[in-house]
């Protein structure tokens, strides 16, 4: 229904050509994008306020499933590939192991219980990060996007590691959050994102795509701790998840990336793209 409704759109939008028609192709085909994340989301919504405590399959194990199940319907129908799952895996692993880590040192908590879980932490939570990798590899798919002029990949392997690196060692030792906030701006500030919604490219830089998308994250942050499907101590008396998770995942989001272009390094070119895009 989906592809059909964006099939519309473009051909509405070759036939007559409209900043209108334009702005709602683009919107629709981030919905493509993102519809992993959303009906995971819509899962945690759901299920928050339907769910009863005497059932006997536990919240976070339906959602487990609901994931799983979303998954493989996923790679059935075609919405996915194969590649694409291959970067939704390593993601999944590796948010999982961080989350295992972070719920050790209390910097949140999951206050239900389930007994699909490691460590402590449900399974349908690497989902969550996984659905972060979908996004960006169905991005790249769905709009065709070129990277360029992309930084040398060793360069970008490195920063990506420390980022992660980061996660853990701050606990212990001098969080180097600024020094990789300014380290992201100073490797990817030239890279542009070149994304064909319709015949024309647009562009915007990459790291003010990251800005917008963690900014989304975030307040799927507060969906989850709202649903009291996970929480943090540190939300205050606003309710609203400390600001400071924004930067958390704008940072999160280079690790993502990264990890897609072990499987799309194709999209990725060192000298800029010609002709000029119009810029946002």
């Amino acid at each position: 229904m989906a592809g059909l409704s964006v099939a519309n759109l473009e051909r509405r939008l070759a036939r007559r050509p409209s900043a209108l028609g334009l702005s709602a192709l683009i919107l629709a085909k981030l919905f493509q994008a993102a519809l992993f994340g959303i009906l995971i989301l819509s899962a945690i919504i759901f299920t928050r306020l339907i769910w009863q405590d005497d059932w006997a399959l536990a919240r976070y194990d339906a959602l487990v499933l609901f994931a799983l199940t979303t998954q493989i319907v996923f790679l059935w129908r075609g919405f996915e590939t194969w590649e694409e799952a291959k970067v939704i895996v390593i993601f999944h692993v590796t948010g999982t192991l961080m989350e295992i880590f972070k719920l050790a040192q209390g910097s949140w908590d999951y206050p239900d219980q389930g007994i699909l879980e490691i460590g402590g932490v449900p399974l349908f939570s690497g989902f969550m990060y996984a659905s972060v990798g979908s996004f960006i590899a169905r991005s790249i798919r769905i709009f065709h996007i070129q990277f360029a002029p992309y930084p040398a990949f060793w360069m970008t392997y490195l920063l990506a590691l420390a980022i992660y690196v980061n996660f853990y060692t701050h606990h212990y030792t001098y969080d180097i959050r600024w020094i990789l906030f300014a380290a992201t701006l100073i490797l990817f500030w030239r890279t542009r994102i070149w994304f064909y919604p319709a015949r024309t490219p647009l562009a915007i830089r990459l790291p003010m795509g990251a800005v917008l998308s963690a900014f989304f994250l975030w307040i799927a942050e507060n969906i989850g701790t709202f649903t009291r499907t996970w929480t943090y101590e540190t939300q205050g008396d606003t309710g609203f998840v400390d600001f400071s998770k924004f930067g958390s995942w704008y940072l999160l989001l280079f690790v993502a990336f990264v990890t897609v272009t072990l499987v799309v390094r194709d999209t990725m070119h060192p000298r800029p793209i010609q002709p000029r895009a119009r810029e946002f």
